[in-house]
């Protein structure tokens, strides 16, 4: 397998767009900011908006952009609909394919929401010492719907979905101070180690993504997902979303540790006005 964990996002992203990458992007680009991806049509961008503003922790929005499919802030240069490597396609509330181009499912009055992932705070864990056991175990992180219900707006409600690594209780406590700096990204666990509180009985089968192997002494941590989304539209029924495949991000060109000032002071800006 083809180590991308130095490569450039924009070479990352003709690679994606030729099809020579097609697989889940965690630990690739270091150093880069990861995203969710959530297309709709206008009519139902500002429920979806608003649904994203009451629920930050699953969903904190990086980027919105009107009628185009080029990214602005988080990659100029790049197409959302041909740089992630996998796309799902609902249609009517179901998921109906996924597709590694979703230019034939464009239409102009589309809304585009990137949304924070946590792929971006592994770095810091790792550099903290920290096994993240999805990457050395070249897998998908495991995603888990919760019994947690998430606020509702306009036609938008649902069950919180979770990601979650396994970790020592020493290493739990580091990683909830260190994800507690990237509240762009999800910021701190939801939980830890108490998997019933949200619902979840088997870590061995997770909704999403992949299982992961637990060591000697080891206890789940869960964190709010991007993927949340995901379960709330099949709830609301719109006509058609598209959505990134679970794990299969786009990958800003932004670093991470610009990425909350960056999102600072675009608030601090629209304030102004």
């Amino acid at each position: 397998m083809t180590d991308y964990s130095n490569a450039a996002p924009e070479d990352v992203w003709l690679k994606i767009r030729s099809g020579e990458l097609a697989g889940q992007t965690s630990g690739m680009c270091n150093g880069y900011a990861q995203a969710n991806l959530v297309i709709l049509p206008e009519k139902y961008a500002g429920d979806f908006e608003e649904f994203a503003k009451k629920n930050p922790k699953p969903c904190p929005l990086l980027e919105v952009i009107h009628g185009s499919r080029f990214v602005h802030d988080m990659g100029v240069g790049a197409n959302i609909l041909t740089d992630i490597p996998r796309y799902r396609i609902f249609k009517n509330g179901s998921l109906t394919e996924e597709v590694t181009d979703a230019t034939p499912y464009w239409q102009d009055d589309m809304v585009v929401f990137l949304i924070g992932c946590s792929f971006s705070f592994e770095e810091a864990l790792m550099r903290s010492g920290i096994d993240v056991r999805h990457i050395s175990m070249g897998r998908n992180v495991p995603m888990f719907r919760t019994k947690i219900m998430t606020e509702p707006a306009g036609p938008f409600k649902g069950e919180l979905v979770v990601s979650m690594r396994p970790m020592t209780l020493e290493n739990a406590e580091k990683a909830n101070v260190i994800t507690g700096r990237f509240p762009n990204v999800h910021g701190a666990p939801v939980n830890i180690g108490e998997p019933e509180k949200l619902g979840i009985s088997d870590l061995q089968h997770p909704d999403y993504g992949d299982p992961v192997e637990f060591k000697p002494g080891e206890i789940p941590v869960f964190w709010a997902c991007g993927v949340t989304p995901q379960s709330v539209i099949e709830h609301a029924r719109l006509p058609l979303v598209i959505t990134h495949a679970p794990g299969h991000m786009f990958i800003t060109n932004m670093k991470n540790v610009d990425v909350n000032d960056f999102l600072e002071n675009r608030k601090h800006r629209q304030q102004m006005v």
